[in-house]
This record gives C-alpha cells, structure tokens and sequence, in this order.
C-alpha cells in the first residue's frame, strides 16, 4: 500500500489554500486601498503631541480641562458624593428613554432656564454631551427649516463648523472678534446679523466666547437681540460654561434668559456638563427648544426622537443620574455651586496672574485683554509663528490660533510661560497689524 497519492493530494490541497488566502487578502486590501488618511484633529492631535514630548518643561495649555494647583484633574466631591448614593441605592443599568431621563432633563432645564421656568412649554431632550446636542439640533433645523443657512461666528470651536456641515446646513461666518483690538467686533457683528437672509439660524456662545474668552455685556445682548428680533432669526445658543465661567451659574445665564424671555425669537440651547461638573468622559448634556404651547412641544418631541432613534438609539444614564443626584439634593446642589465657583477662581486667578507675571518678565504689551476675558480660555493675539515656536522650543503646547487654556496653568509653570510668551512675542505685534 502507498501513500503517496495522498501526500500529493494534501500538497495541492494546502497549495490551493494559500492561493486562495493570498487572493483574499488581495482582494480585501484592495477594496479600501483607495480610503485616503484622514487629517488629524486639530486639538486631540497636539494633546496627543504632548503626551509623546520627553521634555521635561512641557505645558500643556491645549485642551479645555479643567486641573488644580498640582496640575491634576479634579472630580468634584459633590460628584462622588452622587456615585456613592447611585451604588447604595443599586442604581439600574437599564436602557433610557429615546429622550432621555425626564429627572434629569427637569433639572437640566431649571439649572439653565431659571427655576421657576414652565417645563411645559420647553421640548428637551438628553444629548451626548455638548456636541451631541449640537449635532441633534443641526439635523432637527436641516430638517424642518427652509432657511438653512447658519452663521457661525469668528472665530469659534473648531468643530462647529463640521457638526453643521454635517447636518446639511449652509454655513456662514459672521464677524465676533476684532484681532486689531482685541475686543470683541459688535458693530460687525450685528451688521452681519442685519446682512444674512431673514430668518437665519444663528450660533450663540451663551458665555464664556471659546476661544476668545470675550463675552458681549447685557447692554450688548440687548443689541444683539434687537438684531436677531427685527430679522426673525433663530437664536441657537451653545452653553458649555454655566457656572465655570464667573463662578455664578445665574449670572453667566443671564444673556441666554434674557433673549429667551422676550418670547419674540425662537430658541434652541445646547447645553453640555462636561466643564461645569467636570463630567468631560460621561458625555452628559442636552437639547432644548422654547415652545408655544405644551401640543407644540409633544409635536417636537416626537421628531427630536426621530432624529436620535437612529443615531444612537438612546444616552447614556450614568452622567445624567450624577447630574440629577447633585442639582435635587438639599445639602448637596449648594455644594456643588461653591465647588462649580472653586474652578472659576482658581481660573481667574491664574489670568490675573498670568497678565501680572507677562508685566514682571519685562513684556510691555497691553495684555489687558487677557484680563477682561472670561472663562476656560485666553485669546492672547499671538501669531502662528508664535505659536509654533513656544511649542518647538519651550514644549509649551496650545493651539495655533493663541488661545491658551488658563487652566493649565499654575505656581510651578507660571513664570516659565510668561517667560516664554515674553520671548516669542517682544518687539513684534500681538494685534494682528
């Protein structure tokens, strides 16, 4: 008896199986190999840089988080105070509604519109954070508003401008910021607003302007809606700092509830917990619009639904159980205000300080509009180059539009970034002349 044919026969067997591996994988590389390398994100890519820096004098003024003293990220302890009551109480981990927690989204409405605002006439619903909610009212407004064009301002975050390319809308730029002051450009600003085709979509920051930090005042809002009012626009607000900015969660309201209040310009509001409870993981926020009546608010309900079901079917519950604990609690909501206004001060301090260390270094631009901003974030007017350089030969990390993250800084890297500020930008502009 041989066996010989066998061996053959296995030989051409295997053979015929490696042709087939080969043409497969031939086949499947082939199919994508026209998918081009995406461009990286402009933010996560120079956090990313960060982290790979081996230079021991690294800063990182880049990414809006918040830290402490030490330079570390800091849960607030009404937060922990809330996940301990979650474990006691044996805290569900069941699907939400397609909208979301009606707890939460109750006291996610109060903490933005005023406690005393009439929850029938507001259609909410739980968002995945700030971007979520944006990205949910793009879709809603592509969908249902014949105007489609939306102005957003200049400059603003970066991903504005792709969530509502995304969603179908026009985008448009309107002016904001005046580069040659340093201070924000109101008259531009509402002659764009009177130039854009009645009943435009506008895009608000509600306080705390990312990146500049500059905010109009109440008297400027008034303008701001006379504008909005006289061309029937839609006034979309993004509210990602209630409480962060000046510590207040009411003041830093104000703007917002004054334009909701006269009831003549329709409102929507992306509001995010991301800054302000230090939720930036949880992705926790929502989507409100401003009703006629509670028939008109079930109407839009029922097609914001729509628009989530096949998104992602419904939010996430942990964040917005967090949320809810702290802001229905007693003893634990006037916690977390004083806590809320413990990071704006240490952020305001640190500005303070920053502008006071720039004079002491020998800097003698103006950097009193560093002093004026508000919030996470400083729009110092340095250039690209400038940028370039604080990071190539400092590694002190930011965006290369000169936005810092004052948050970043504290005792222990203060003077090193005032002296290296000092460094890129003497005897060159910082006013964009």
């Amino acid at each position: 008896m041989t066996i010989v044919p066998h061996y053959e026969t296995l030989v051409i067997s295997l053979l015929f199986c490696v042709t087939q591996a080969a043409t497969f994988s031939a086949a499947t590389a082939s199919v994508w190999s026209k998918v081009e390398t995406g461009p990286p994100d402009a933010i996560l890519g120079i956090a990313q840089a960060f982290r790979e820096c081996q230079d021991g004098r690294k800063v990182n003024v880049c990414v809006g988080a918040y830290r402490d003293t030490q330079g570390k990220p800091w849960v607030l302890p009404t937060v922990r105070a809330a996940e301990r009551k979650l474990l006691e109480n044996d805290d569900p981990k069941d699907y939400l509604p397609i909208e979301g927690d009606a707890g939460f989204i109750a006291e996610a409405v109060k903490f933005a519109y005023g406690q005393n605002v009439d929850l029938s006439t507001v259609a909410a619903v739980q968002t995945l954070s700030g971007t979520g909610a944006c990205r949910i009212g793009g879709e809603f407004l592509a969908q249902f508003r014949e105007n489609k064009n939306i102005y957003i301002p200049t400059p603003t975050w970066g991903n504005h401008w792709k969530i509502f390319k995304e969603c179908g809308l026009e985008t448009h730029p309107y002016r904001y910021y005046d580069r040659s002051t340093n201070r924000l450009d109101l008259n531009g600003f509402i002659e764009d607003l009177e130039a854009a085709p009645e009943g435009s979509i506008i895009l608000l920051h509600a306080c705390a302007h990312n990146p500049t930090g500059c905010d109009p005042t109440l008297d400027q809002w008034k303008r701001i809606a006379d504008a909005l009012e006289r061309k029937g626009h839609v006034a979309f607000f993004d509210s990602a700092y209630q409480g962060f900015a000046s510590g207040d969660a009411e003041r830093d309201a104000s703007a917002f509830r004054y334009i909701a209040d006269r009831k003549t310009i329709p409102v929507l509001l992306a509001q995010s917990f991301a800054k302000n409870f230090g939720l930036y993981g949880e992705r926790c926020g929502t989507l409100s619009m401003i009703c006629s009546d509670e028939e008109e608010r079930q109407r839009l309900l029922s097609q914001l639904r729509c628009v989530i079901r096949p998104m992602y079917s419904s939010p996430p519950r942990h964040g917005s159980s967090i949320v809810k604990t702290v802001l229905s609690d007693s003893q634990l909501a006037p916690q977390y205000y004083e806590e809320c206004a413990t990071m704006a001060n240490r952020i305001q301090a640190m500005r303070e300080l920053l502008v006071k260390t720039l004079a002491e270094v020998g800097s003698t631009h103006d950097w009193s509009h560093v002093s004026e901003q508000i919030g996470m974030f400083a729009f110092t007017g340095m250039s690209e180059e400038m940028c370039d350089q604080l990071t190539k030969d400092y590694a002190i990390y930011l965006t290369r539009d000169g936005r810092i993250s004052i948050a970043g800084l504290n005792d222990s890297n203060i003077r090193y970034v005032a002296e290296a500020i000092h460094a890129v930008t003497d005897g060159k502009s910082i006013t964009g002349n």
